[in-house]
C-alpha cells in the first residue's frame, strides 16, 4: 500500500529532479542496454527511432504503467516487444528467477544488435539491479565492477543491501556457477 500511495509524489519528484539537476531520464549503459525511468508516451518514438529500442523490460507493477507509458499493444505497433517482470517498489528487489529471465531477454535482443530499455519508476533500484546482473553475465564482472560501470553512466542509482544481496546471489549462482566471493559488497550502499 505504501508503494501505491507514494507512486505519484515520487514520480513527480523524479520529473522535477530531471529538470533541475543533471540527472537524465535514461542513460545508455552499453551498446545494447539503456537504463531509465518510466518511458513516457511522448518519448517512445524517439526511443525506437533514435536509440534502436526493440524491447522494453519493465520491473514495475501494473498500476505504475496504466496512465503514462505505452501499453504492450502500443509498443507492439512500434515494433517493440514489452516484457513485464513485476516487482513491488521500495520494499522488494527482483526475484532471482526474474533476474535470470531478464538477463536472458536482454541477451536475446542484444545478440541481434538491438537495444533493450530496462526501467522501473526512476531507473535507480529495481531496474539497476537487473542491469547489474546483465553486465556481470556479459563481461564476467563482479558485482562491484558492474555497479561501478552503472554509476559511471547513471550516478544517481540507489542500491541498498537487498539489491546488493541479489547481485551477489546472481554472481555466485550464475556467473561463477556457485563459487565463492561476492559477500564483501553487502555493506556498501549506493545512493548518489
Amino acid at each position: 500500500m505504501f508503494a501505491r500511495v507514494t507512486f505519484y509524489p515520487t514520480l513527480l519528484y523524479n520529473v522535477f529532479m530531471e529538470k533541475v539537476t543533471q540527472r537524465n531520464w535514461y542513460d545508455r549503459i552499453d551498446e545494447n542496454v539503456i537504463l531509465g525511468a518510466l518511458p513516457f508516451r511522448n518519448m517512445s518514438q524517439k526511443l525506437v527511432d533514435e536509440e534502436n529500442v526493440r524491447c522494453i523490460i519493465s520491473l514495475n507493477e501494473s498500476y505504475e504503467l496504466e496512465h503514462f507509458t505505452p501499453q504492450p499493444e502500443e509498443w507492439k505497433k512500434m515494433g517493440v516487444e514489452h516484457c513485464q517482470l513485476s516487482t513491488r517498489d521500495i520494499f522488494e528487489t527482483p526475484s532471482h528467477d526474474k533476474l535470470i529471465r531478464g538477463v536472458s531477454i536482454i541477451e536475446s535482443f542484444s545478440n541481434d544488435g538491438k537495444t533493450v530499455y530496462v526501467h522501473c519508476k526512476a531507473g535507480r533500484t529495481r531496474s539497476a539491479t537487473l542491469v547489474g546482473c546483465y553486465l556481470m553475465n556479459k563481461y564476467n564482472w563482479t558485482p562491484q565492477q558492474a555497479i561501478e560501470k552503472i554509476v559511471s553512466k547513471r550516478p544517481h542509482i540507489w542500491l541498498r543491501s537487498q539489491q546488493l544481496e541479489s547481485l551477489d546471489k546472481y554472481y555466485n549462482d550464475i556467473v561463477k556457477g556457485g563459487g565463492g566471493g561476492g559477500g564483501q559488497n553487502k555493506q556498501l550502499e549506493y545512493n548518489n
